[in-house]
């Protein structure tokens, strides 16, 4: 499952690795990748995309692999439908949020500052997301991020109420996320354990999609 501001194309390379052993699906949150949205963004919206997209496909239960804001959406799956989860990968997960982290992120996210600093990246949110307006996109993540910071993160109790085995893997260039949050993380989890991978960086296309999917495969099939 992509992250914020993705879209299912961003899983393609971690798809032709993970097909050669396993059935892989993916697919656009709403509001991504040109799916349409009329709500607010949050993390239980996109868990009910997931519901609906396993009942589509008629899945009762499989294993997920979430990038960053896909790897959150997962454990919200599996704290409210732990039967339809088996196991569980996150990568370039956040937990740390705040008001202080929350409003960080959030200046990353003016469009007026994208398209002044960084055009090409403008240009490429424009593609990723038509016929819908990126710079909606922008605001809505924005929006669902000053939310978590302002108290809709999991807690410490609310991990620990999540039992089924996760593996959090985390970037040790990862500029965006701490190694310390996702060690946290996976402490307070029932079944968690955080796995560091070696040159990993937080953009999911610039990691050797070889590496993330040996660390998956692996705890998948142990």
């Amino acid at each position: 499952m992509h992250g914020a501001l993705g879209s299912h194309e961003q899983m393609a390379s971690m798809e032709v690795v993970l097909s050669a052993t396993h059935q892989v699906y993916r697919f656009n949150f709403e509001g991504h990748g040109g799916r349409r949205s009329d709500r607010p963004f949050s993390m239980e919206v996109f868990a009910q995309n997931v519901l609906d997209f396993m009942k589509e496909h008629q899945l009762d239960s499989t294993d997920f692999f979430g990038y960053s804001m896909g790897g959150y959406v997962a454990l919200t799956l599996a704290q409210t439908h732990p039967q339809l989860i088996k196991k569980l990968v996150t990568y370039g997960t956040k937990f740390a949020w705040t008001p202080e982290s929350a409003a960080k992120e959030v200046k990353q996210l003016k469009p007026e500052k994208i398209l002044e600093k960084v055009p090409r990246f403008a240009a490429f949110l424009e593609q990723v997301h038509q016929p819908n307006d990126w710079k909606q996109v922008l605001d809505k993540t924005a929006a669902m991020m000053l939310a978590l910071g302002d108290g809709a993160a999991f807690s410490e109790p609310e991990l620990q109420d999540i039992k089924v085995p996760v593996r959090i893997l985390i970037g040790d260039q990862d500029q965006m996320v701490s190694l310390q949050e996702s060690q946290w993380a996976a402490k307070h989890l029932g079944q968690g354990i955080c796995e560091i991978i070696q040159d990993g960086v937080h953009p999911l296309e610039k990691n050797n999609p070889e590496k993330l999917a040996e660390a998956t495969i692996n705890f998948l099939n142990h």
